[in-house]
C-alpha cells in the first residue's frame, strides 16, 4: 500500500512538473506590467499627455530589455505628439508579422482588461523572443489613440502605422491585434452574442478565448487560427463573419484591412462578456492571469512555427 502511495506521488509531481514546465508566460511579470500600467496617478487618455509619454516610456524600455531593435513613432494631432512604441526581432527576414495591442483608455479609467491586458501580452511576447530564431521578422507595436474620440479616424496609432506601411511598399505577411485577453468566466449565461442564436453554436460560458476575423481576411488569419488551435494551450474558439457585424472590427486590426492586409483579433469578446468595459470597474483584480498567460503562450508558439 505504501509502495503504491508513493508512486502516485511522484506521478504527481511529474504531472504539476511538467505542466508548470510548459508555461512559458511568467503571472509574477503580468501581475507587475498591470500594476505599473494601470495604477497610476492619472489615465491614459488622450487628454492625458504626460501619461500616456509614461506609459510610452515604460514600454519603450520594456521593449529595450530584450532587443536593441526599437523605434518611437511620432505624430500630431491637434498639435499634440502622440507616439506608437515599435520593437522587432528577426530583423533579417523580409516578410513580417505585426503583433499590436493600444495602450490608451476611453476615459477615467484604468483599463485593464481594455487594452492593458493586450499590451501586457506583448511585453510577454518581446521577452519570450529574445534572441529567438524566426522565419519571418516580428514586430510588435503599442498603439496610441485607438478609444475614442479618434476610434475609425486616421489619427489612431494603428492607422499610422499600417498606412506607413503600405506607403512603403513593406511585405507584411500578416497582423495580430491582442485586444482584451484577460477577462473569463466560467457561470452559465456569462457570454452574450451579438446575434442571439451564436450561443447555441459558441455556448453560454465565457470561458474561451476567441480568434476573430471577417470573411475574406487572407491567408495569414486563416493560417494562424489554424495553428493557435493546435496549440492546445487553452480553449479556443473562432469567430468569422461579415465586417458589418457589430464588434468584429472594434480594434486596431481594421486599419490593417484598410490598407489590405491579412488581419485578425485576438480577444475574450470585450462587451459580450466584460461588463466592466470602459467603466471603473475594469481593474487588473477582475483579470483571469492564468488564463491570460495561457493567451500569450499560444501567441508566442505560432510566432515561433510560422
Amino acid at each position: 500500500m505504501k509502495a503504491f502511495q508513493y508512486l502516485f506521488v511522484i506521478i504527481f509531481l511529474l504531472i504539476t512538473h511538467s505542466s508548470f514546465a510548459m508555461q512559458l508566460t511568467d503571472t509574477v511579470l503580468i501581475r507587475s506590467h498591470l500594476t505599473t500600467i494601470t495604477k497610476t496617478g492619472n489615465y491614459r487618455t488622450y487628454k492625458n499627455l504626460d501619461e500616456l509619454n509614461k506609459t510610452a516610456a515604460y514600454i519603450k524600455n520594456e521593449f529595450a530589455k530584450f532587443t536593441d531593435s526599437v523605434f518611437v513613432q511620432e505624430y500630431t494631432v491637434e498639435g499634440r505628439v502622440y507616439k506608437n512604441v515599435i520593437c522587432s526581432y528577426g530583423t533579417e527576414n523580409q516578410k513580417r508579422i505585426v503583433v499590436g495591442a493600444h495602450y490608451d483608455v476611453c476615459g477615467n479609467q484604468e483599463g485593464a482588461d481594455d487594452n492593458a491586458s493586450g499590451v501586457v501580452g506583448i511585453l510577454e511576447l518581446s521577452r519570450l523572443l529574445k534572441g529567438k530564431k524566426l522565419n519571418q521578422r516580428v514586430d510588435l507595436v503599442a498603439y496610441t489613440l485607438e478609444e475614442p474620440p479618434y476610434f475609425r479616424t486616421e489619427y489612431m496609432g494603428s492607422y499610422i502605422h499600417a498606412k506607413a506601411l503600405a506607403d512603403q511598399k513593406i511585405k507584411v505577411d500578416g497582423m495580430v491585434s491582442l485586444e482584451m485577453i484577460g477577462y473569463f468566466k466560467d457561470e452559465e449565461e456569462s457570454q452574450s452574442y451579438p446575434v442571439g442564436f451564436l450561443s447555441t453554436f459558441y455556448g453560454s460560458k465565457g470561458n474561451y478565448i476567441t480568434l476573430v476575423k471577417k470573411f475574406g481576411a487572407g491567408a495569414f488569419a486563416g493560417k494562424f487560427c489554424k495553428k493557435f488551435k493546435s496549440t492546445g494551450t487553452i480553449r479556443t474558439k473562432e469567430f468569422t463573419g461579415p465586417k458589418a457585424l457589430p464588434g468584429i472590427d472594434f480594434s486596431d486590426h481594421l486599419n490593417y484591412w484598410k490598407f489590405g492586409f491579412s488581419a485578425l483579433m485576438i480577444t475574450d469578446t470585450s462587451f459580450y462578456r466584460n461588463r466592466n468595459y470602459h467603466l471603473a470597474t475594469d481593474t487588473m483584480e477582475t483579470l483571469d492571469i492564468n488564463r491570460m498567460a495561457k493567451v500569450i503562450d499560444g501567441v508566442f508558439k505560432v510566432l515561433s512555427a510560422f
